[in-house]
């Protein structure tokens, strides 16, 4: 058992979503559908804001890298998928399948962080209107980005680091659509305490660092627009929020919702169905709720369209 270490590996199986042969094809076409949703639809969104100078505002800098990091967060997960669908393969190379847990660790991660600065960003907006140009400068909101980005690499190469200390065997089947890194880890038949150690850690503290930031920023907020005078005051400020707090409570609630169904239930064809939701709906979803709760990005997209349309 330890000559057979990760060396020898070729690669891993993906179970996927089902294995009944009826269903291949609707699958194939169902995320094949959501694919492209999510790449036009977030395509649309980084064009509008780059063609709107109207739109070069912190707020919408932000949401423009929050399009591009969906359209790289499905474009990770979702062709293999489709791939594997299409030529009713199951397999993925080991390099690959190290590879594509890789990347999707650090666009979760840089989601993550980005939402939390989008928080950061409504509560300078709300609660400090008229410092808000002096503080949400372009160094700042460059800066944010920036450490996002670094912190996302550095976690996801270090868990992918240790995934390469690890030996595996026979058992190659991943009960999943994509290479998880917790899947991947259960199939090694070397000690995993480390690793195990370092996804609840690491988690933990970069998971619930943001999420607090997120919280302790609607707090703020909520409790500023309590005490704004006029009705039609607080309504502009909350309408200013309402985008990305469905955003917000769309990641969030779909990533606890797996965490919950992987608690409860011992099916992993259950976890990753479950499992679509985090990693295929947001992406798809959040052009939809930007564009539709918001005039300024309405306008920037019909502009758009128009000019495409109409050369």
């Amino acid at each position: 058992m330890e000559s057979e270490n990760q060396t020898s590996v070729l690669g891993f199986l993906l179970l996927g979503l089902s294995e009944d042969p009826a269903l291949q094809p609707v699958l194939f076409g169902l995320f094949l559908v959501i694919y492209v949703i999510t790449v036009f639809g977030n395509l649309l969104i980084i064009l509008a804001i780059i063609s709107d100078s109207h739109l070069h505002t912190p707020m919408y800098f932000f949401l423009s890298n929050l399009s591009f990091i969906d359209l790289c967060f499905s474009t990770t997960t979702v062709p293999k998928m489709l791939l594997n669908l299409q030529t009713q393969s199951k397999s993925i190379s080991y390099a690959g399948c190290l590879t594509q847990a890789c990347f999707v660790l650090l666009f979760a991660g840089l989601e993550n962080f980005l939402l939390a600065a989008m928080a950061y960003d409504r509560y300078v907006a709300i609660c400090h209107p008229l410092r808000y140009t002096i503080i949400m400068n372009p160094c700042l909101c460059g800066l944010l980005v920036l450490v996002s980005l670094l912190i996302s690499i550095a976690d996801a190469l270090l868990h992918t680091l240790m995934l390469l200390r690890l030996s595996f065997c026979t058992d190659l089947e991943i009960p999943h659509f994509f290479c998880e890194l917790a899947q991947v880890i259960k199939l090694a038949c070397s000690d995993t305490l480390i690793n195990n150690i370092l996804v609840y850690l690491v988690t933990s503290i970069l998971g619930g660092v943001p999420l607090l930031g997120i919280i302790f920023s609607y707090i703020q907020i909520v409790s500023s627009i309590l005490r704004m005078p006029s009705a039609g005051g607080k309504y502009k400020a909350f309408s200013t929020c309402g985008s990305h707090l469905s955003v917000v409570s769309l990641f969030y609630g779909t990533a606890f919702g797996v965490y919950i169904s992987s608690v409860v239930t011992d099916s992993s064809r259950k976890i990753a169905v479950a499992s679509v939701m985090y990693t295929v709906v947001p992406p798809m979803m959040n052009p939809f709720i930007y564009s539709l709760r918001n005039r300024d990005m309405m306008g920037a997209l019909k502009k758009l369209l128009r000019v495409y349309a109409c050369p």
